[in-house]
């Protein structure tokens, strides 16, 4: 019985012991941080870009002559000549207005302006013989043979022949100038081409009406060909007019071509932060059109 007693009581007294030891403290290694976490710096920020990495801009294709042709005055549309995708050339008609008033009233203008220029010539002719009959009046006044009165009214007569002949001189001139309006309406019945291209739309057909404005065709140059596209404005000063870049459509990167730089807008946009550069494309175009998308390689170094 004593030896159980004496067992418990050095049980006791060892798990006393145990209890009163200091924990051991939990140590961490900093360089290996827990599995799914990312060891970042508050203060770590992602580097900038460099300026010398190459710029992709994109812009359309333009060239500088693209118009609507628009109808300078009203009237029916007699007869159409160009079509959509035809080439023309500089003043080629390219449609007809019905002018056959316009005509008619330019031949009686003509006659107008001949029967004006006779009467002109005739009131010439009449203030030549009245300056004979002036100067034989004189000569018989100083023979006494005429009166004061009738040397005055040879006087008058003369001053009268030349102010009729003023008269029909300003008379033939009004009637050259409403000829020559008439020629210039009749000039507006003709459509023609403004310069070389292609008919890129016809908005008419024969027989239609048309008001002063009206679209009647668009026509557009196929060349020079140019690249119209906008750069941040850190590339201000480092694009420069003739520099040479390589530009490709949008559509096919394989279809290459260089094109010179031939105009930098001074100025920055404010609105966007960016310049506007104009680059014209360099030899034949081949496949190239206006209206495409292209892509502008800059080289950020340069």
């Amino acid at each position: 019985m004593v030896r159980v007693f004496e067992a418990l009581l050095l049980s006791l007294v060892t798990l006393a012991l145990v209890g009163c030891g200091e924990p051991k403290p939990l140590t961490v290694n900093a360089s290996s941080p827990p599995a799914g976490t990312a060891a970042t710096s508050p203060t770590a920020t992602q580097p900038a870009p460099s300026a010398d990495e190459s710029y992709i801009a994109t812009g359309p294709v333009v060239v500088e002559n693209q118009v609507d042709v628009q109808a300078q005055r009203e009237g029916i549309v007699f007869q159409v000549f160009g079509d959509t995708g035809g080439v023309v050339r500089k003043g080629q008609l390219l449609a007809l207005l019905d002018n056959r008033q316009l005509l008619a009233e330019r031949e009686a203008a003509r006659a107008r302006m001949r029967s004006s220029q006779a009467d002109e010539k005739n009131w010439e002719a009449e203030s030549r013989v009245a300056q004979v009959d002036l100067e034989r009046a004189e000569e018989m006044w100083k023979s006494q043979l005429i009166t004061k009165q009738d040397l005055e009214h040879a006087r008058y007569k003369v001053v009268a022949g030349k102010y009729e002949a003023e008269r029909e001189h300003e008379s033939a001139r009004n009637v050259e100038a409403m000829l020559q309006s008439l020629e210039l309406e009749i000039e507006k019945t003709r459509i023609i081409a403004p310069f070389e291209g292609v008919v890129g739309r016809r908005y008419v057909r024969a027989g239609q009406k048309v008001a002063v404005g009206d679209r009647l065709f668009w026509v557009t140059a196929t060349a020079p060909l140019r690249v119209k596209f906008t750069l941040p404005e850190r590339f201000l000063g480092r694009i420069k007019k003739g520099q040479e870049l390589e530009v490709s459509a949008a559509i096919a990167e394989n279809q290459k071509h260089m094109a010179r730089v031939i105009q930098v807008s001074p100025v920055v946009d404010a609105a966007s932060g960016t310049i506007e550069v104009l680059a014209e494309l360099i030899g034949p175009a081949g496949n190239w059109r206006p209206g495409m998308a292209a892509n502008i390689q800059i080289d950020g170094g340069r």
